[in-house]
């Protein structure tokens, strides 16, 4: 038998290993629809085994920064699982539920993005089918028993085509084999030839590097039945946390199992409706239709590799995939954007679009017309999607509209520059680097060298590697506004510009810019004429080559350049006429009037050229969001701590700003909660921004007007917020006291309501009297905020564990490494700063009175051991012993009991660990020689067994490692025998 189970299990690693396609078998009456396969799982646990039905997560993950995207059923019940549920919230009560989860794998640890299209299964959208039992409302025999019969009664899975895996243990963590599980498979039927066991990497489940964590027992369903070896698929996925994975890699069992299962509903639909591909079920013959029906391709065949000639069933894969995704994300408030999961949402979209235009040959605004498909096939599992059906198909359709003008164009440039190559060059990584720096284009890389794999190209992905490395420099100095290693012109360029009698930049044209009605912006674009060239040690010439980092002096630009504390702007210039060659432009120097583009030539440009400029919307419009919410944040900052409060500098780009301000001392938590809630109402009531530009005598003696130590221009910009310029600069106006009005250069938003919310992140004193305070806005500020509730829901939790009291000292253990994992979080997480502070003092209380709870355990196990002891060991000068203890710190407190109780007895005891270390603690009688001291006593014992030991001379401890405890016991008693 055991020979036949180890073939079996050959077979099984090598069927699990194995690609192959579904095959598909015969299910009477007809195959269910993907829906009604969904309702089954979920009323199978309802009605017959009592599970409460929960909705699917958002996702967008709550509170939780780890995930780009809810990736598994289990995410929202992570705070169940780590014990840090808030127990006033209804989760609290969950006791066995089920519910169907959205899932999106696409960026981060769980990526399927790249896979998805080029094969039959891979999706970055999916939904998993599960059930869960908290606290040990039931465990293996329940869960399996369940599963079994839900796959074989309900849906009709003949028994056949099932094989189960068990856990076979893990010598080096010393796990025994999970026969428990594996009795249970046998007792329902499942033959012992398809029972197979596996190590920890296959059916052993952790949540992370700690943490709870436990064996788990897989379905897998053989695709070929009986015809040859078997071919498997995993279908479900039970997992038993029992255990709890410390620091040090050691485990505990928990105080309170779990079962968590899940089981992805395309794959068991595929199975049902006996079709060979998920692409197959009705779950996407809606949309592969629809796309046909819209495109005029070929009908989806589901080929793969190089049977898929043009790629078009790819293509359909890809978009109907994607479509889905874009759909759920979209409903769920995770818009496509410029970082962390907006920026993958922006790639997914940007995939498909090109899958469809270019494969497809769809016609504008195909992706948004397929939205209403996806609403139909799930909107009656998820109405949020109906719900937000108009705002989808809206974003989608725009979105896909800007790059499809993006794409063309980048086509264009790179079938020019390919046509240039010779037969082995590679592509020019200038070229490709431009083409994903410019922010109207921003075509990701990837899908550069994809589009280059297609023309059997290569890129220079060497030479991109470098550039990225300039830029992430370039960007680290902008960050830390060093002017360092910047092109800048000197005092002998700037008076060769004046003897030539060329005029200053006339940079009005960065004002150039409108609020459409939908909340979008439209940035003009500037004609210009390159005025004086420079090369990057800032010589002047006539002209630069092909990949040269340069400076451009131009008449005229719509740039905005580093000043007041705003970063440049950064987009691209093209010449007049010549479309398609693009000449990333990474910043702007103000110089003495002058304004210098620092930019990467990708071709010959010269003096007297004829360019267009096109400023990055997303980088300009993040800076606009950040500089009026820096105004509304100084405004805040005097309404809170009185109208005297000066500014004492700023720096802002579009990930986060930056604010120094005069303080006396440091902002308390109540100031900090009420800055932020000045700026939540002014943005919330999506005030206009007004911009005027004002005779600078206009602005004297206006009360309330803040204005910086500084030299202003004559006409000098006024920006205020909710009150027109002329009437907040009246002769009587109290304008300026009520709102914020100030002297500012840098560009802004139309209105507050894109502000989306502040939060400030960091607060810190620079020098005596000046706070810096850290702030970003709209979605990282609301997922600071959901990050913060999470953490006050584990701080609260933790307390209530506390209350309740530890049964033993490893659970008070436990506890207080909680509390501590939880200090570490709350000091580096981004939360709100006040809510920090909170969390912080209600943490140091809880880790005191965890520490005084693990001493007062500590002294009551240690003086029940030592009473045992003196038992065992009523007479004579030494106790030479081994103890059960659980750290030293235990140990010591025995040793001092004893001593205690008997000050003319020396004691030295051993305490043997699970993780095969032996703990060691001594102490010597009052009126021992002083030869005889603790210290070398322990020394003497810790070295025989290959360890170390420190003290004092009355008391010492140490660890080792040994087999042989009596040797170690044996050598204790004989060095102080020996000292006696």
């Amino acid at each position: 038998m055991a020979v036949a189970l180890a073939a079996a299990a050959g077979k099984l690693r090598r069927a699990i290993g194995r690609s192959c396609p579904w095959q598909p078998f015969s299910t009477e009456p007809g195959p269910p629809h993907g829906a009604a396969v969904r309702d089954a799982f979920l009323s199978f646990f309802r009605d017959r085994h009592g599970h409460r039905l929960v909705p699917s997560a958002t996702v967008r993950p709550r509170g939780d920064p780890s995930l780009l995207f809810v990736n598994a059923g289990m995410n929202q019940f992570k705070p169940i699982f780590l014990g840090t549920v808030d127990p006033r919230s209804e989760m609290a009560g969950f006791r066995r539920v089920a519910n169907s989860q959205k899932c999106v794998r696409a960026g981060g640890r769980h990526n399927d993005l790249e896979d998805v299209g080029r094969d039959l299964s891979h999706h970055t959208f999916f939904e998993m089918l599960g059930n869960w039992a908290f606290g040990g409302e039931y465990f293996k025999e329940e869960a399996c028993s369940m599963a079994w019969e839900l796959l074989t009664q309900v849906y009709g899975i003949p028994e056949d085509r099932l094989w189960v895996s068990y856990f076979s243990g893990d010598s080096q963590t010393g796990l025994d084999p999970d026969l428990e599980t594996r009795d249970i498979w046998l007792s329902l039927g499942v033959p012992a030839s398809r029972v197979l066991s596996f190590g920890p990497q296959e059916n052993f489940w952790e949540m992370g590097d700690t943490g709870p964590c436990g064996p788990c027992t897989e379905i897998h369903y053989d695709l070929a039945g009986d015809v040859g070896s078997p071919q498997l698929v995993e279908l479900w996925n039970l997992v038993f946390m029992q255990h709890y994975r410390e620091a040090d890699g050691s485990l505990q069992l928990l105080p309170q199992r779990h079962v968590d299962t899940g089981m992805g509903l395309e794959r068991l639909v595929a199975i049902l409706q006996g079709k060979r591909s998920t692409y197959d079920t009705d779950l996407f013959s809606p949309l592969l239709d629809a796309i046909h029906q819209s495109c005029g391709a070929p009908p989806y065949s589901g080929r793969v590799g190089a049977a898929d000639e043009g790629r078009i069933d790819t293509a359909y894969r890809v978009v109907a995939d994607h479509i889905r995704t874009l759909s759920v994300c979209i409903a769920d408030g995770v818009s496509p954007g410029m970082s962390g999961a907006p920026l993958v949402l922006r790639r997914i979209l940007r995939r498909a679009v090109r899958y469809s235009t270019e494969v497809l040959q769809a016609p504008p605004g195909f992706l948004g017309s397929l939205v209403p498909v996806v609403v139909e096939t799930l909107g009656s599992a998820y109405p949020e999607l109906e719900k937000n059906s108009v705002k989808i198909a809206s974003l989608v359709s725009e979105d896909e509209a800007a790059f499809l003008a993006s794409l063309q164009r980048g086509r264009r440039i790179i079938d020019r520059t390919v046509k240039r190559l010779g037969p082995s060059d590679l592509f020019p990584a200038e070229v490709a680097w431009s083409l994903s720096l410019s922010g109207n284009l921003g075509i990701p890389l990837d899908l550069v060298e994809l589009m280059l794999e297609e023309k059997e190209v290569k890129l220079d992905t060497a030479g991109v590697e470098q550039l990225a490395k300039k830029e992430a420099q370039h960007r680290a100095q902008q960050a830390e506004a060093d002017q360092e290693d910047r092109l800048c012109l000197d005092v002998h360029a700037l008076e060769e510009l004046h003897r030539q009698g060329i005029p200053p930049t006339d940079d009005s044209p960065k004002y150039n810019y409108s609020l459409h009605p939908n909340g979008d912006y439209e940035f003009g674009l500037c004609e210009a004429r390159v005025l004086q060239l420079y090369s990057e040690t800032g010589t002047a010439v006539a002209s630069v080559g092909a990949g040269q980092r340069c400076g451009l002096l131009l008449d005229r630009t719509n740039f905005y350049a580093e000043q007041g504390g705003q970063a440049s702007d950064r987009g691209y210039l093209v010449r007049t006429g010549q479309q398609d060659v693009l000449f990333p432009v990474a910043g702007a120097q103000l110089c003495g009037g002058f304004i210098l583009h620092e930019a990467m030539a990708p071709e010959h440009l010269q003096v007297g050229d004829q360019v267009q400029l096109y400023v990055d919307t997303a980088w300009r419009m993040g800076c606009m969001v950040k500089h009026t919410a820096t105004h509304l944040l100084s405004w805040a900052l005097r309404q809170t701590l009185g109208p005297t409060t000066e500014q004492r500098g700023s720096h802002l780009n579009p990930e986060r700003l930056r604010f120094d301000v005069a303080t006396q001392t440091p902002l308390t938590t109540e100031q900090l909660r009420t800055v932020e809630s000045y700026v939540q109402e002014v943005v919330g009531q999506d005030k206009p921004v007004f911009m005027e530009e004002v005779p600078l005598a206009h602005t004297a003696r206006i009360p309330g007007l803040r204005s910086l130590d500084e030299v202003y221009p004559d006409p000098v910009r006024v920006v205020s917020v909710g009150v027109p310029v002329a009437h907040a600069l009246g002769p009587a106006s109290q304008a300026a006291m009520h709102t914020s009005v100030e002297l500012c250069c840098g560009t802004h938003l139309l209105s507050t309501g894109a502000v989306g919310d502040l939060v400030i992140i960091g607060d810190r004193q620079l020098v005596k009297g000046i706070t810096r305070l850290l702030a970003i806005t709209g979605e990282q500020a609301q997922q600071a905020r959901e990050v913060g509730q999470s953490l006050s829901q584990e701080v609260e939790a933790a307390s209530e564990r506390l209350s309740r009291g530890s049964r033993d000292l490893p659970e008070a253990h436990r506890l207080s490494k909680d509390i501590g994992r939880l200090t570490e979080v709350v000091e580096s997480a981004v939360i709100p700063q006040w809510q920090r502070q909170e969390l912080q003092t209600t943490l140091k209380m809880l880790q005191r009175r965890a520490n005084t709870a693990i001493r007062k355990l500590e002294k009551g196990q240690a003086t029940e051991k030592s009473q045992e002891l003196l038992k065992r060991h009523s007479e004579g000068p030494l106790i030479v012993d081994t103890v059960s203890a659980e750290s030293l710190s235990v140990l010591v407190k025995v040793v001092r009991q004893l001593c205690k109780q008997a000050p003319s007895i020396s004691v030295l005891l051993l305490s043997p660990q699970p993780t095969g270390s032996v703990l060691c603690a001594c102490q010597v009688a009052q009126g021992a020689t002083p030869t005889f001291t603790a210290e070398a006593w322990a020394l003497a014992v810790c070295s025989h067994m290959g360890g170390k030991a420190w003290g004092s001379r009355v008391v010492a401890q140490g660890t080792g490692h040994t087999a042989d405890l009596e040797a170690a016991l044996g050598t204790a008693r004989a060095y102080a025998l020996s000292q006696l």
